[in-house]
């Protein structure tokens, strides 16, 4: 197939851009949780040049026109690893967004970097329930915006997630939460009492439920003034107008009116279109609106490419291009990522025993009283791309392990780690090492955890190989907390991964784990004797 014209890709953009507005529509167009995907991806999906071709159609034939992104920006690829915003953020203004608001990712290198970098923004950045009094981001957010279209008055709010357990401490230092549906209430109401016709809550919570957070839809059942809600965070991709049963896209408030839930998935894969008549609010529900997911691609001729944006990248792409050839290893099979359990999630909990393990065998010989390292684990939502069969490149386990985390032996006792693994459970899984099987009910409730196959003693002490994240209690798993740390690793996890896959290699092994998940329901046998 002819990707660049392809009869229903080209459809498309095509029907998009030959659709005139009306004197009073509104299009909304908008993104999340792109994650530094500036090129596009091995499917030919996503990329800001095949972006912002679609953006400038949709300008081309609509008058008025919101570009709105929810956050997560950044984090992803080696062009965030390697340039820590230098390349997503101006490609921001050069697409010309009108609202920004946070994801919790904007955060990874900590308060002063996010705020150097979000002063930069030409859109209006948005933030209704995080208070930065007194610190380096002081003065760069407001609650919300009005923005007036044939005059109609729009009023826009942003809502972030609640950081605690997600978000390392020490980046928001100093900042304060404040709750997700009373905050959104309360300038929604407001905005309404500005005038506003309209009010839409771009937010980063999440639609999806994986811990007691509030999500979109528990905000838009607590509303009573949002008519549309812009989400990010869960990466979901909602359809429009049915949705499904776990992600629709209608949902009604605490007066009984429908609200629209938006998201468009992960890595800029859509472009989200929403067009409304305003005339016709009064009268208007969310099924009246146009409403569809616009998908991004490849298709577009290099040529008809917005050439300053292409210009901009073309530096920061050639420096990586050495990094992304230079061959470290081949897997035998390929391992998929976004999977709570299986290959990739195993072999990374592998690792941590293994490093872990070298490293208090170390430290012991300098002299460290130190116990044997006893299991290893790791965090699958750590593990950002998949690693495809073949060969392995320093460029993919950089990208697939971006974050600034650091090893960690943990002293922990065996009721703490039994209290992690509950909440692993009802995840659905976790990236636990070899030595570890954590029997559950298959409901997702933890029955027992098994070590080298004997029941886990809840008053023994043992030795964890983890991550500095995890030990303080992130991504949910507050009883790691209580464990002591008992030594860190000065360097990023990515270069001790990389230095594994060396040694690996050196022996002529392929990489690769048993694909079997270590969560497993308990099998009960039932005495059937006399």
């Amino acid at each position: 197939m002819n990707r660049y014209f392809s009869t229903a890709l080209a459809a498309a953009a095509m029907a998009v851009a030959a659709v005139g507005g009306a004197a009073s529509d509104l299009v909304i167009l908008h993104t999340n949780d792109t994650h530094s995907l500036i090129d596009p991806d091995a499917n030919g999906e996503g990329g800001v040049l095949q972006r912002k071709a679609l953006i400038d159609s949709v300008r081309a034939a609509e008058k008025n026109v919101l570009l709105v992104d929810a956050g997560d920006v950044v984090q992803g690829t080696l062009y965030f690893k390697f340039f820590k915003g230098d390349v997503e953020y101006p490609l921001m203004n050069m697409m010309g967004y009108d609202v920004q608001i946070l994801g919790n990712h904007e955060f990874d290198n900590g308060l002063d970097e996010l705020a150097r970098y979000y002063r930069t923004l030409k859109a209006d950045r948005l933030s209704a329930n995080y208070d930065f009094s007194g610190t380096a981001a002081e003065g760069l957010f407001i609650p919300s915006t009005i923005r007036e279209y044939d005059g109609h008055r729009v009023g826009i709010l942003g809502i972030n997630i609640d950081p605690s357990s997600l978000i390392a401490s020490s980046n928001y230092e100093g900042m304060k939460f404040l709750p997700v549906s009373e905050t959104a209430n309360a300038v929604a109401a407001d905005l309404k009492r500005q005038g506003c016709d309209m009010v839409i809550a771009v937010t980063h919570i999440g639609a999806m439920r994986d811990n007691d957070k509030e999500i979109d839809y528990d905000l838009a059942a607590a509303s009573k003034d949002i008519d549309l809600i812009i989400g990010g965070h869960s990466h979901t991709l909602i359809r429009p107008h049915n949705g499904t049963p776990e992600a629709p896209s209608i949902v009604r408030n605490a007066e009984g009116r429908p609200v629209m839930v938006a998201q468009t998935g992960k890595y800029g894969r859509y472009l989200g279109y929403i067009k409304i008549d305003l005339d016709k609010l009064d009268s208007a529900t969310p099924a009246d609106f146009d409403q569809r997911l616009i998908h991004v691609t490849d298709r577009f001729p290099a040529e008809t490419l917005d050439a300053e944006m292409a210009a901009f990248i073309e530096p920061f792409r050639r420096q990586l291009e050495a990094v992304d050839r230079h061959v470290i290893g081949r897997a035998d099979v390929a391992m998929p990522n976004g999977l709570r359990t299986g290959a990739y999630a195993n072999w990374s909990g592998d690792v941590a025993t293994s490093f872990g393990t070298h490293a208090a065998d170390s430290l012991r010989a300098a002299g460290m009283e130190l116990r044997p390292v006893d299991f290893g684990m790791m965090n699958v939502g750590g593990i950002r791309h998949a690693m495809p069969e073949g060969d392995v490149t320093e460029g993919e386990i950089l990208a697939t392990f971006p974050f600034a985390n650091h090893f960690v032996l943990v002293d922990i006792k065996g009721a703490d780690f039994i209290d992690a693994m509950r909440i692993a459970a009802t995840k659905g899984g976790e990236a636990i090492s070899d030595e570890i099987r954590v029997l559950t009910d298959g409901d997702g409730n933890l029955t027992r955890v098994l070590l080298n196959g004997v029941e886990m003693d809840p008053e023994q002490h043992y030795t964890m190989s983890t991550i500095d994240y995890l030990a303080w209690g992130n991504d949910d798993f507050t009883p790691l907390a209580k464990g002591e740390i008992v030594w860190r690793d000065d360097a990023e996890v990515s270069l001790r991964i990389l230095e594994h896959i060396a040694a690996e290699t050196r022996k002529g092994m392929p990489l690769g784990a048993d694909p079997r998940s270590r969560f497993l329901k308990e099998v009960v046998i039932e005495n059937t004797a006399d």
